[in-house]
């Protein structure tokens, strides 16, 4: 093990899903945040390694290539390319990057998930899943839609996007196969289980050390009180990294393939051979520190699945120090749909825009606490603001009426109990004041104790 690699800094960039190209939402959240908090950690002298990748193991985009009509591995190129183009154009750098298509690659996911059920870490054990009666297909991730049973909000298998929970065929309610519309048809199988209870101790030392977001904090309270879940590490399906030994007829479940992927990435880079668990876990004793950066969508992932996933792996000391976690971003007020073409693509949007100006919207408008809203007029506004300061022109002069008040908001907001900034409140209304209002609303008053006319 090189030396320098002792006491290393990890930062994780969530692999984008190859089944669309990423949008200005995906970038306001994980992927530009991780680069930003990585130049800067970089710039006071830490040793950090940044690892990013790509997910070719979704079965959304097997879905989304039966719906469009295409050559499912043309459309996982064509996507890929762009989802690169954007990190480029975006100025998102990475220090190593995962590709899952190599045959080492592969050999090691399926050599790792192997190794995990022979130590015995992984029990191999009956459980119920579920069939469509009609094309047959196991309902798992994109294959099955419901509700959340912990939110009631729409869901497909793997997280709810409104609470970050866990989902799956045998926890929504009333699912249904979301290729056809077939009703379930349960069925007992033989897969490899993680008993995330089995880990409960280890997950709580972690939690307690750990920088969590209050909202990450809540679902893990959830999931204390009414108990860790057991989650299949692969499933009889058709799409996926198969199995072998034990696991052979299966395909690897994609959230596994991921935690074991960062694993595997985060050895290579550190010059191990990476050639199987051991080696892996070998190799992750020079690290410090674990930092990850998400939606809250993934939030039972990041903060319980994937650390129970190390130590399944044999990592005995947790090392995820930290989790940032961004809400949604929306588009004029509605959620970017790429069905619907309500989008503003990434890699397009930088080809015509100064990447600078993007990266420093996007950060002013970051949906970190709450969600937060992309509007042409806005983005405008701060360009014709921004632009002449980054040029060295000077004072811009008042805050044009569409970011005062969004200013104000946000300052209002980070007065809130949940999520509490005075620093952040402080800076909207030196803003705001700054532009010449003469009503900048109860932060005045509650930053400063003075008496508001």
């Amino acid at each position: 093990m090189p030396e320098t690699a002792a006491g290393v800094t990890v930062i994780t960039i969530p692999p984008p899903t190859a089944n669309g190209p990423p949008h200005v939402g995906h970038l306001s959240g994980p992927y530009l945040a991780s680069d930003i908090a990585a130049r800067a950690a970089k710039a006071r002298g830490e040793k950090v390694l940044v690892v990013a990748g790509v997910d070719v193991g979704q079965n959304f985009i097997a879905t989304m290539a039966e719906v469009q009509g295409v050559d499912v591995d043309g459309m996982i190129t064509k996507y890929r390319a762009e989802i690169l183009d954007a990190f480029e154009r975006g100025r998102i750098h990475y220090d190593a990057f995962v590709e899952p298509q190599e045959p080492a690659y592969v050999r090691a996911m399926a050599g790792m998930a192997r190794d995990m059920v022979e130590s015995g870490s992984v029990p191999m054990r009956a459980v119920t899943l579920h069939a469509c009666t009609d094309c047959g297909r196991t309902l798992h991730h994109s294959y099955v839609a419901g509700s959340c049973p912990q939110c009631g909000n729409a869901a497909s298998g793997g997280s709810c996007e409104r609470c970050g929970g866990f989902t799956s065929a045998e926890t929504l309610i009333d699912p249904v196969c979301d290729r056809c519309g077939g009703a379930p048809l349960p069925f007992l199988a033989t897969v490899p289980v993680l008993r995330l209870e089995d880990y409960r101790e280890y997950l709580t030392g972690l939690w307690l050390r750990a920088e969590l977001p209050s909202r990450v904090r809540d679902l893990i309270a959830h999931y204390v009180s009414a108990g860790l879940p057991e989650v299949p590490l692969a499933y009889p399906t058709n799409w996926g990294i198969e199995g072998v030994g034990p696991l052979a007829g299966m395909r690897i479940d994609v959230y596994a393939e991921v935690g074991l992927a960062w694993l595997y990435g985060v050895a290579k880079a550190l010059g191990s051979e990476a050639g199987s668990l051991d080696a892996c876990v070998q190799a992750w004793g020079s690290v410090k520190d674990l930092w990850q950066f998400h939606g809250i969508d993934n939030a039972f992932y990041f903060a319980i699945f994937w650390p129970a996933l190390f130590a399944a792996a044999g990592l005995d000391r947790a090392p995820l120090r930290g989790l940032v976690v961004n809400e949604f971003y929306t588009l004029e007020g509605k959620k970017f749909s790429t069905s619907r073409n309500h989008a503003i693509w990434a890699h397009e949007f930088l080809a015509t825009e100064d990447p600078a100006v993007v990266r420093l919207y996007l950060a002013w408008g970051r949906p970190d606490r709450c969600s937060t809203d992309f509007t042409h007029v806005s983005f405008e506004a701060f360009r014709e603001r921004v632009s002449p300061l980054l040029a060295g022109a000077g004072g811009a002069g008042p805050l044009p009426a569409s970011l005062l008040a969004a200013e104000r908001q946000r300052g209002e907001r980070a007065l809130g109990l949940v999520g509490f900034d005075p620093a952040l409140a402080a800076r909207s209304l030196l803003a705001v004041l700054a532009a010449g209002e003469t009503n900048p609303g109860p932060v005045l008053a509650a930053l400063t104790g003075a008496e508001v006319a």
